[in-house]
């Protein structure tokens, strides 16, 4: 953390079972936000009785993280429904922050820099998405708003798929050396080791599904079939519904309550690529990196924490496809560019890895309802570093580190946190 910054800590909060479907339950999104805001403030040992005691001294605000609400549940203003879950939030500030799949990772930055400055003591973050509500092809179609809709979106079948495809295929003609084989096995064995870190994550969508190694390299196959260029099912991000809450709070919050071992957010990147894939791929022509504005997010925030990659103990990448946590290794710096392979190979982003890579298992494994992955990922790294983690706990994390991206790594978001030194 950067010297004379006002620390920021996480107190706690709680993830929805990311399995259920809440249209099949009867149940939206109030029963979604009642749920997982009653679940998240007991996380973090709040209730709602102190959101409204510290209300009347100005002191706590809420932060809402979704991306298309208005397409999947017909409702904006969305930052005003929490009054519907407790009348304690009559009066908090109260608004919502988007950026595509890196929606509650701006409401994150925004709720820490607010405590930060002082603003708040306390900061009340959730991220959610309802995504079951409409069948698989329009649910494409409205995440294809998180590109350029007009020019990569609109009338095109699963947009991102392809656009991810497209990665796939940028990353073998980038590095010109490295095997087509070698490079689609490692996107396998990454789809494996996700869906295998699931099963250990008693929330995760997929944590009673199988996909074995040799499944995942069985593309184009009846019960693997390609979806976006050289990319199949098994390389794609779950459709899910859910929600997860992240409190923060500052210093001065937890010395009133005396409140011990919370981690703190060490250090943050931000920043945004440019909008149009082929725009980003004619950008990286001077980088050796595929997804330079990634990679540069990531220096940012190591700049900021004062830590490196040396440091990192565990690490929450945003695999929305094979092809993007691929990238995401390098960005990281735990391979050279065009070498991510690896550190696949290797086993050194497997659970019993030195860096392991998505524990609880990632966007692939543990599942993606959009607006909250973000703040799932921060939840996840609290666990690990407060040890609370259960069965995927890694062995002696003491910093994490997570990459949350919007669009086809459009907006980058990169947080470190670790226990207070």
């Amino acid at each position: 953390m950067s010297e004379g910054m006002s620390k920021v800590y996480i107190l706690g909060g709680a993830q929805t079972d990311f399995e259920r479907n809440w249209k099949k339950e009867g149940k939206g999104m109030i029963a979604l936000l009642k749920e997982a805001m009653t679940d998240g403030l007991e996380g973090a040992e709040l209730t709602f009785d102190d959101v409204k005691e510290l209300n009347q001294e100005n002191r706590v605000a809420c932060f809402v993280g979704n991306f298309i609400a208005e397409k999947y549940v017909d409702q904006g203003h969305l930052g005003a429904f929490l009054t519907e879950v407790d009348s304690a939030f009559y009066g908090v500030p109260s608004a919502r922050y988007e950026a595509a799949c890196a929606s509650s990772s701006v409401a994150i930055d925004t709720a820490a820099t607010k405590v930060r400055s002082g603003d708040y003591d306390v900061a009340i973050v959730i991220g959610w998405e309802l995504m079951k509500t409409v069948e698989t092809r329009v649910g494409g179609d409205y995440l294809g708003r998180a590109a350029y809709y007009e020019r990569e979106g609109k009338g095109i079948n699963l947009p991102f798929p392809k656009l991810f495809g497209r990665l796939a295929d940028e990353t073998l003609m980038k590095y010109p050396e490295l095997d087509e084989k070698r490079y689609m096995d490692a996107l396998a064995k990454i789809s494996a080791i996700n869906y295998e870190n699931a099963k250990r994550n008693p929330l995760a969508q997929t944590r009673k599904w199988f996909m074995s190694y040799r499944q995942a390299r069985t593309r184009g196959t009846e019960t693997n079939p390609l979806v976006g260029g050289r990319l199949a099912v098994s390389d794609c991000s779950q459709v899910t519904d859910g929600a997860a809450v992240v409190v923060l709070c500052s210093e001065k919050f937890i010395a009133e309550r005396g409140i011990k071992e919370r981690p703190i957010i060490k250090g943050y990147g931000h920043r945004t690529a440019p909008l149009l894939f082929e725009k980003k791929m004619g950008d990286n022509q001077g980088s050796e990196y595929i997804l330079p504005w990634t990679r540069q997010t990531v220096l940012d925030s190591y700049r900021r924490s004062g830590l490196t990659v040396d440091d990192i103990d565990v690490f929450e990448t945003h695999d929305c496809f094979t092809s993007s946590e691929y990238a995401a290794i390098s960005a990281f710096g735990l391979t050279k560019p065009g070498k991510e392979y690896e550190a696949v190979e290797s086993g050194l982003i497997s659970f019993t890895g030195s860096k392991p890579i998505n524990p609880g298992g990632g966007l692939i494994g543990c599942g993606h309802p959009v607006g909250a992955s973000g703040a799932r990922m921060l939840l996840d790294l609290y666990k690990q570093v407060t040890k609370t983690a259960g069965e995927y706990q890694v062995n002696g994390a003491r910093n994490g580190i997570m990459l949350n991206i919007g669009g086809s790594a459009t907006t980058n978001y990169v947080f470190v946190i670790g226990a207070e030194e």
